[in-house]
């Protein structure tokens, strides 16, 4: 293992403060990144409704875009934690410097792919008059961002991988932070500083300033390499086996990805058959909901490097002490929650809205739904120790399960078959959560991802093609 102080090595000692300090930064950068979102909507709402409608129109199509990035880093952080689990520093660095490669190819061509295609996108997804002229303003930065995007994002995955979610988080608090303060700057304008208001575009342009300084920042970190990772000049030229390697483990994460986000709109359209009071409750709903998945999604990216440490050290044991006692702990901070929830389920909606009817419809949702969001923690950290082996096609296989194989299914039938009406449908929520978990474990029981992903034939011969590259100084160096 490295001397890094910043790195936390989960291959020794008592697991759970050991997940403790792993889960922490991250759930504090899921935390600042959703008061982002927040803030990014308050003040595009200064403009008008039809910003908020433009900017909403493109949050699930950018996420479509941004889905692929999710194998990218599921990749390296698999990789990476395995190489640093085996001591191995040196590959670890390979797996860095191809990944950053690998992230800007892929981000300057779906930036490209997304600016080319703009217009017939807007048109696609149902963009009409104001709406379209503050969507297309807001889509033409967007897409000049996502190579900074992907930079960003995979130097969170690599220092995740190595065991430092520190110094991520901080670089997320700048990013972030820096993102908030020139939202309402560039948004609304300020005249004594001579910047002129733009609007939705604005809100943009704050987001690929962040974005700019988050991946500038984050490579001269890399470049250093006195934190989790380092990157080296040399490991920037291309490796075929090893990018095979990357995209072979990493492209169900973004069918995943995918996946995930054609079922959140599927199940939107059928909450929308009930009407708008049915909608604004799921709306509300989920907003609530969001607050388990930061939890959860922070310890499955956790578990994902623990898993993917010690099976680099050769202790799968251990990997599974580390996914159980992750998914009891999430189930027991969820469970705790949802129970709060459960009890005061009109406090919570009140928060939101005051509407009476819209009220009571967000109480039958959260009665239903929240005793059950910690199986559907539980269910994400599973898949994230999946992910953390490298076996990325099972966490894949576990969200088509959830969504397509149950809870659709499931849905028409206690909705319509039933004439449950929208009942039906947090019914289905709720079963999918509590049965695709009950396969989520099964399926980790039978062991199948117990040995390491790396060290395969194909990355032997380009480790020894490579031989002269071992001594290569860095800039630390």
């Amino acid at each position: 293992m490295s001397d890094r102080e910043s790195r936390i090595d989960v291959t020794e000692g008592a697991v759970t403060p050991k997940l403790l300090s792993l889960s922490w930064p991250l759930v504090a950068g899921n935390l600042l990144q959703t008061f982002y979102n927040l803030a990014d909507m308050f003040w595009v709402g200064r403009v008008g409704s039809e910003a908020v409608a433009a900017v909403s129109l493109m949050f699930p199509t950018a996420w479509m875009f941004v889905s692929v990035a999710m194998g990218v880093t599921a990749a390296a952080v698999a990789l990476v934690s395995q190489h640093v689990g085996a001591g191995d520093d040196r590959a670890a660095e390979r797996v860095v410097g191809q990944t950053l490669l690998l992230a800007v190819a892929v981000g300057v061509l779906l930036g490209i792919v997304g600016y080319l295609g703009r217009h017939p996108l807007l048109a696609l997804i149902g963009a009409e008059g104001r709406v379209y002229t503050e969507a297309l303003a807001y889509a033409e930065v967007l897409f000049v961002t996502l190579p900074f995007t992907f930079v960003f994002f995979a130097f969170r995955a690599v220092l995740r991988g190595a065991g430092d979610t520190r110094t991520a988080m901080w670089l997320v608090v700048v990013s972030a932070g820096l993102n908030v303060v020139l939202d309402p700057l560039f948004i609304l304008g300020w005249g004594s500083l001579g910047v002129e208001a733009m609007g939705t575009r604005g809100a943009a342009v704050a987001t690929l300033v962040a974005r700019v300084v988050a991946a500038v920042a984050g490579l001269a970190i890399l470049l250093h390499g006195g934190w989790g990772a380092r990157l080296r000049l040399p490991d920037l030229r291309p490796d075929p086996a090893l990018l095979r390697k990357l995209v072979d483990v990493g492209y169900p994460a973004t069918l995943d990805g995918l996946a995930r986000s054609f079922a959140a709109v599927a199940l939107a359209a059928l909450v929308a058959r009930f009407g708008a009071v049915a909608t604004a409750a799921y709306g509300i709903g989920l907003r609530l909901m969001s607050v388990s998945w930061t939890v959860s999604g922070a310890v499955g990216q956790a578990a994902a490097t623990g898993v993917g440490q010690n099976l680099g050290a050769g202790t799968p044991d251990r990997a599974a002490e580390v996914t159980w006692k992750a998914t009891a702990g999430t189930m027991a901070i969820l469970g705790a929650v949802g129970a709060v929830v459960w009890a005061f389920p009109a406090v919570f909606v009140r928060v939101f809205i005051g509407d009476a009817a819209v009220v009571a419809a967000g109480v039958e949702m959260l009665t239903i739904v929240a005793p059950f969001w910690a199986f559907l923690g539980g269910l994400m950290v599973i898949q994230g120790a999946f992910r953390g082996a490298g076996r990325t096609r099972i966490s894949m296989a576990l969200s088509l399960i959830s969504r397509w194989v149950v809870r659709f299914p499931a849905a028409f039938v206690l909705a319509y078959a039933l004439s449950w009406g929208v009942t039906g449908l947090w019914w289905a929520l709720s079963l999918s959560g509590v049965v695709t978990f009950a396969v989520g474990c099964l399926w980790f029981l039978r062991g199948d991802w117990r040995s390491a992903v790396v060290g395969s034939a194909d990355e032997d011969a380009s480790d020894d093609a490579r031989q002269d590259d071992e001594d290569a100084p860095s800039v630390a160096d």
